[in-house]
């Protein structure tokens, strides 16, 4: 079982709505390892685990619901326009994620990984990474695809795009971008392309 960290880790991002899950899943397809902090996010907090005993103690037993786990929504609403009790639910879980993301990157295979890190700009972590990838689309695009997806009103689709960083400051920070606005197959040929890129990369970092 593998036990050091690839030559190679790259750090995919992008604004909610954009594709990042789909990103991952084409590389996923080519074998790439990818470790997504959202998933991270959820399986720290399973029933009975330390961090959500932490969780509850913050803010109550009524953020469980009936089976004894984390009502997402509920909390979500707790903590969306009260940045004090972000900020604590922040120090709660980003220890916790990080410190789950580092045993996990230890643990899987292959030359290069790609972490899935919504917030990468927010929290400060693009310099952990040799290559940041950020999928981008215009942001009318995130908005139809929300209230769709979500089936919300125009509104709160905003307010969701106006609580992360800004499309420009996200793409200050990458290395590498996917416009994300056409297909499927041009989803996967702008994919194959940095796969490609990265394993070479990759293969020449683990040589020097």
């Amino acid at each position: 079982m593998p036990s050091t960290q690839p030559s190679l880790l790259v750090a995919l991002t992008g604004g909610i709505a954009s594709g990042k899950s789909a990103v991952a899943a084409l590389f996923s397809k080519r074998g790439v390892a990818v470790l997504d902090t959202d998933q991270i996010a959820r399986d720290v907090v399973e029933p009975g685990s330390p961090v959500l005993e932490q969780v509850a103690r913050e803010f109550g037993a009524a953020i469980l619901n009936e089976s004894g786990e984390l009502d997402r929504p509920r909390l979500r609403e707790r903590v969306f326009n009260d940045s004090g009790a972000r900020e604590a639910l922040e120090a709660i879980m980003h220890p916790a994620i990080r410190a789950e993301l580092a045993r996990r990157t230890q643990l899987a295979d292959g030359v290069y990984q790609i972490h899935v890190i919504p917030l990468l700009v927010e929290t400060g972590r693009a310099r952990d990474y040799d290559r940041v990838l950020v999928v981008d689309c215009p942001e009318n695009v995130q908005i139809a695809r929300l209230t769709e997806r979500d089936d919300i009103n125009e509104a709160l689709a905003n307010q969701m795009l106006n609580a992360q960083a800004t499309r420009e400051q996200r793409l200050a920070s990458a290395d590498d971008v996917i416009v994300n606005t056409g297909t499927l197959d041009d989803l996967d040929a702008f994919v194959e392309t940095l796969h490609k890129n990265y394993s070479l990369l990759a293969e020449r970092l683990a040589a020097s």
